[in-house]
């Protein structure tokens, strides 16, 4: 496929300030694994400079390799017991008001990674009963007694990415499929928890199948919605088809809004956890 040029609506300046250099800090002092430094968001520099990051458990090692992400995959480590303990601090730590935590894929596990994950949820609130707290969770091969898991530990949002449309998810997902994971969105919605998803664009769909994605969302009870542009991590991954204007990111939020999602965050630069203290309040 032909290389596409980057236009200058992605053309980001990163800067640092003091509220950077702290948040770095307790990052590296307490060997914490974060999704902004494993996944090359773009975002990196203005997150951190307000001081909040998207911590990444179950180690940095992924048992599955999806074609668009960066996150290394093979044999994972064992899991760190004292891990949920440090994320829990380090919130503490950066004063957070709002906190998101992600992780790798754990097919290696028995549980595939869920009671360290409730683990660390009740970690975070015990530590910091004032911070609000969003979840990025797999799909846990779509064990039902898995997320209940999650879901009984009541964080404030449950987040799981539906990643891209129906047609290309064979292509660019590994191991995950489309109706699975919007089963894992039906599941949280029925728990009781705000349900929130996120895809990339520009890897080759269509505005028609980015609606009707959306429309698969909304019927499992999805309420928050964030839509990106998907860049190549290497060119190991799955190629740049187009980079999607300003003006149709506008006309997705605008449809997404009218399709009845609480929020729709769209954008060139958005992923999954950008503004993610916005989605609390939703709308």
């Amino acid at each position: 496929m032909e290389h596409v040029k980057k236009p200058e609506w992605l053309k980001i300046k990163i800067g640092t300030n003091e509220r950077y250099t702290d948040t770095k800090r307790i990052v590296d002092t307490h060997k914490l694994h974060t999704i902004c430094s494993s996944g090359r968001c773009p975002n990196l520099g203005e997150c951190w400079g307000k001081g909040t990051a998207t911590f990444m458990i179950a180690g940095a090692i992924c048992t599955r390799s999806c074609k668009f992400c960066n996150t290394l995959s093979g044999k994972p480590l064992p899991l760190d017991p004292e891990e949920p303990a440090r994320v829990a601090e380090s919130i503490r730590l950066m004063k957070l008001d709002h906190a998101v935590v992600t992780s790798v894929d754990r097919d290696d596990l028995e549980d595939l990674g869920a009671e360290h994950w409730a683990e660390t949820i009740r970690c975070i609130k015990q530590e910091n009963p004032n911070t609000t707290l969003e979840v990025l969770i797999p799909d846990f091969q779509g064990r039902k007694e898995l997320v209940e898991k999650i879901i009984a530990t009541a964080p404030d949002i449950i987040s799981h990415n539906l990643e891209t449309v129906r047609r290309m998810t064979p292509l660019v997902r590994s191991v995950a499929t489309y109706d699975r994971s919007l089963e894992v969105i039906r599941m949280i919605h029925e728990g009781g928890i705000t349900a929130k998803s996120g895809i990339m664009v520009g890897l080759g769909e269509t505005p028609e199948e980015v609606e009707e994605t959306m429309d698969d969302l909304r019927s499992c009870g999805c309420e928050v919605l964030t839509i990106g542009q998907y860049l190549q991590p290497s060119r190991k991954h799955f190629p740049v088809a187009e980079y999607v204007t300003p003006e149709q990111f506008a006309r997705y939020q605008q449809t997404g809004k009218q399709k009845g999602f609480s929020i729709v965050e769209s954008g060139p630069l958005v992923r999954s956890s950008y503004h993610a203290e916005k989605h609390i309040r939703k709308g």
